[in-house]
């Protein structure tokens, strides 16, 4: 590392330290790139600096969620109090929306009950429900709304519908109806999100090397994300790395 680097994290001291432990922190919890970590390590103040204004920063958009908590809160109040006098299907629907916000999912699934029972046509109320279902590790329960919202949609939700339909089935030992319509989901459909699970699906059969393949094109498909999308799939991608390692190992 060139001396003049090194003389001008000794100015920051001991901010230096504090400014690489709070990269170090976030490196761990959010594992980005690992390269990053070199940066950060021998990089000293400037490495982590610079990590910071690549990686910190632009995630200062996703917090936005967390301040809009405070005012889903004060919704779901004014939305309670007009369901008192007013408790119609668009009221209880818009209550299950900011209750599955808040993922408090079995409220929200309760207040998709109610708005169903007032209105039966709402493929949203029902897609919502299943969703709450399947959160709860409830499958069974989840797949008669998706089904509803699948006959009456094949594209529901840009084919997130029948994905997680198919997804249900397979969790509830369905496979001969699960592998069809997964198969169906993702010739339109190659979100982070489908490739993992028709990924984790192939695995379940002893599907090994066409699941090895489909995974390999949810990390190839990382690579073109922008680094904003990179950071809301992060989940998928990890997930993916760790079912890729473990048939590597198999």
């Amino acid at each position: 590392m060139p001396a003049a680097i090194i003389g001008l994290g000794y100015l920051f001291y001991p901010w230096g330290y504090i400014v690489q432990f709070v990269a170090l922190v976030h490196f761990f919890r959010r594992r980005p790139n690992g390269f990053w970590i070199w940066i950060i390590f021998f990089g000293g103040f400037i490495g982590a600096v610079v990590y910071i204004v690549a990686e910190m920063l632009p995630e200062a958009g996703l917090l936005r969620h967390a301040y809009q908590g405070h005012g889903r809160r004060s919704r779901i109040a004014a939305v309670q109090t007009a369901i008192l006098d007013n408790p119609s299907a668009a009221n209880l629907e818009e209550l299950g929306d900011l209750y599955w916000d808040e993922k408090e999912y079995v409220r929200a699934r309760e207040a998709f009950d109610r708005a169903i029972a007032t209105r039966s046509d709402s493929p949203h109320s029902f897609y919502r429900r299943g969703l709450c279902s399947m959160e709860l590790g409830q499958p069974a329960d989840a797949v008669p709304d998706l089904e509803q919202v699948v006959r009456a949609d094949s594209k529901y939700d840009s084919y997130r519908a029948p994905l997680v339909l198919a997804h249900a089935y397979a969790m509830t030992g369905r496979d001969q109806e699960a592998a069809p319509l997964f198969a169906e989901v993702v010739q339109h459909s190659n979100t982070p999100e489908t490739l993992y699970t028709y990924a984790a699906f192939l695995k379940s059969q002893n599907r090994n090397d066409e699941a090895r393949d489909w995974l390999q094109q949810l990390l190839e498909k990382k690579r073109t994300l922008p680094r904003y999308w990179q950071r809301i799939e992060r989940p998928w991608f990890l997930k993916g790395q760790a079912l890729l390692k473990e048939l590597s190992g198999s």
